[in-house]
Formats: C-alpha cells, sequence, structure tokens
C-alpha cells in the first residue's frame, strides 16, 4: 500500500532573520521541494509555504506560520513530508519509496531475483539494488533490462543482461 505522506526533507537550521528555514531536499533536488504549496510534519501538521527558493544545494522556506529566526529554530531537526496528492508526476516516474520492496522478477520465465532495497542515483540511469538471500545486485534502470513496473501489483519485470546474476550462463 502506498504512503499518503512521503519524507521529503529535513530541516536543517535558519536563514536571515525572517523566519525563514534550510531544508537539505531528500527528492532529486532543492527546486522539486521549492515548488510545493506546503509541507506537513509528522504529526500531520500542514505548514503553508508563502516563499521558496534554492540557495546551492538547499531549499530556502519561509512558512506562513514562522516569522522569527527563534521560531524558525525551534523547527530544526524535523524531517518534512509532502502528500502525494500535490504532486503530478510525469508519466513513468515513481516516488523512491514506492519501488523499495517491489518484488524483481524476469519476465521471460518468472524466476524472482529478489527484492529493490534501495534506487542508487549515478546520473546517467537510475540503479535499483536488489537484494535475496543476503546478497545484493545492482540492475541498471534502461529499457533493455527493465520492461514493467507495476507499482500496485508490486513487482518489476526485468531481461537481465549477461553477467548481472551469478547463476547465469
Amino acid at each position: 500500500m502506498k504512503k499518503q505522506f512521503l519524507e521529503i526533507g529535513k530541516i536543517v537550521g535558519t536563514h536571515g532573520l525572517k523566519g525563514e528555514v534550510r531544508i537539505d531536499p531528500w527528492c532529486d533536488s532543492a527546486a522539486f521541494l521549492c515548488r510545493l504549496k506546503r509541507l506537513y510534519e509528522a504529526d500531520g501538521m500542514e505548514r503553508a509555504i508563502v516563499s521558496a527558493k534554492v540557495h546551492k544545494n538547499v531549499a530556502i522556506i519561509l512558512f506562513k506560520d514562522v516569522h522569527t529566526v527563534e521560531e524558525a529554530d525551534r523547527l530544526r531537526g524535523r524531517i518534512v513530508y509532502l502528500n502525494r496528492d500535490d504532486v503530478k508526476l510525469p508519466k513513468g516516474t515513481h516516488f523512491i519509496q514506492d519501488l523499495l520492496g517491489l518484488t524483481v522478477e524476469d519476465a521471460d520465465n518468472g524466476h524472482v531475483y529478489g527484492t529493490i532495497t534501495d534506487v542508487l542515483k549515478t546520473g546517467a540511469n537510475d540503479v535499483y539494488q536488489v537484494s535475496k538471500d543476503g546478497r545484493d545486485y545492482l540492475i541498471p534502470v534502461i529499457p533493455e533490462v527493465v520492461l514493467e513496473k507495476d507499482i500496485d501489483g508490486g513487482v518489476v519485470k526485468i531481461r537481465p543482461m549477461k553477467g548481472l546474476f551469478d547463476d547465469e550462463d
């Protein structure tokens, strides 16, 4: 089952004197985080965003209900969440948290290779870390290998390249 609220970053400090916070993004980029209109805390508290900008590799956010540096400093260390309903992802794009735990199986014969335990960002393409029986395998997320992602069905179908798994010919 998909989580409604997804971790998107952590408040790591303040910025300026008017109550802005610095958020370390746990998403694709600080720019993605800055496009949101609201964030949430673990207890479900909604925080409306008044302004947002990218500064180096962090997002500088001013919340509607935070007006001083002291109020902003009290938020330091908190994890912030997005509501998946607030985001429209491009077709074929998924939240990493939705991919974790999916079963990876062979598209041709149904052999189960393991489950996705991490998604690595390499620059050229993502790489799925697939784990089974204490072993980890790295699967490049390219059209020749990853043929189908069925998030609701809990499965990713692949056609592995030669050498990805030990037991291949």
